[in-house]
């Protein structure tokens, strides 16, 4: 089982995230400064806005500017992995984060008409879902939710998918046995404090703001996630990828600490074409400047070693990304 790390652990680790993809133009490596580098105005696809993806995102493009003076970033807002992979796939984005269990579907489910051709420049960090219900709710298990309305994440979201395959896996069947919206994070939480949906699933770094507010106001309480690993599995019985169990961080909410959930790993991904060039700078960027990556408030974010980076799973490594390990780690 993966520990739960604070944020002084998580500064000391040598591992971070980022993307980028062009816009107007292909990028290009600058030879005629002082400082060669990449040049270009480039698109990070991220996440929702009040959650970790976009904040790691904003982290990591005031970074890449600092470094890369030529290099104008900008950091796009999302749904979260499915609709990521599509700007990938429609030639709108270049680099994106992407759940590791959505990125494996994209090589060929009936998640996607076809097959998303993707390249990793790691495993960058590892989240959690997160199943809350107001704390005076009578549900204590997800097969407790039947007849009652829950907000699966935002469509196009990578918790939207695992969502609907943990309502599966407890028994039930998605808008029949339990009525199922599709909420952007904020939308959701008001409307668990309106009292209009019963219980939200969202993957991410903990404490979430706003999970947090929640919290403060009506309270939570989180479903234990973790005896549904087994059923969410391929043919061979093997757990899904990039899902682990974990336990939540104690003091990430009031009435968190030590529930049994499931971990979700997260990749930067690119089309094949992207840069050698590019995806060598941004790897080494990205080890040597892990510490800067850490959103304030994620105390309990697994950010992974170096070690752990190159472990993308059924994604290949961009031939840059891989080049740029090798040298920096042997």
């Amino acid at each position: 089982m993966m520990r739960a790390v604070d944020r002084r652990t998580a500064l000391r680790a040598a591992l971070g995230s980022a993307g980028v993809a062009v816009l107007g133009g292909a990028l290009t490596g600058d030879a005629s400064g002082q400082r060669p580098g990449p040049a270009g105005v480039l698109r990070f696809a991220t996440g929702e806005p009040t959650a970790f993806y976009a904040a790691f995102g904003r982290l990591l493009t005031a970074e890449l500017e600092a470094e890369y003076p030529r290099l104008s970033c900008r950091v796009r807002t999302t749904a979260g992995s499915v609709t990521n992979i599509e700007l990938l796939r429609d030639r709108r984005a270049d680099l994106a984060l992407v759940l590791t269990d959505t990125a494996r579907a994209a090589q060929g489910t009936g998640l996607f008409p076809r097959p998303v051709p993707l390249r990793a420049i790691g495993r960058v960090y590892e989240t959690y879902l997160q199943f809350a219900v107001r704390a005076d709710s009578p549900v204590r298990a997800v097969s407790d939710l039947a007849g009652h309305a829950v907000s699966l994440g935002a469509a196009g979201s990578g918790a939207a998918v695992l969502g609907e395959r943990i309502l599966h896996a407890a028994g039930l069947a998605p808008g029949t046995d339990v009525p199922v919206r599709h909420l952007p994070l904020a939308a959701a939480a008001d409307a668990v404090r309106a009292g209009t949906v019963d219980a939200l699933l969202v993957a991410g770094g903990v404490p979430l703001p706003v999970l947090s507010g929640l919290d403060d106001r009506p309270g939570l309480r989180f479903l234990p996630l973790a005896g549904l690993l087994p059923r969410l599995g391929d043919r061979d019985g093997r757990a899904g990828a990039g899902l682990e169990e974990v336990s939540l961080p104690q003091g990430a909410y009031r009435a968190a600490g030590g529930v049994a959930t499931i971990g979700v790993s997260n990749l930067l991904v690119c089309r094949p074409d992207l840069s050698r060039t590019v995806a060598d700078a941004l790897t080494r960027l990205l080890v040597l400047r892990a510490t800067a990556l850490v959103p304030d408030n994620a105390v309990g974010t697994q950010f992974l070693d170096a070690g752990s980076l190159i472990g993308t799973g059924s994604i290949p490594l961009h031939p840059g990304a891989a080049a740029a390990y090798r040298s920096l780690h042997g």
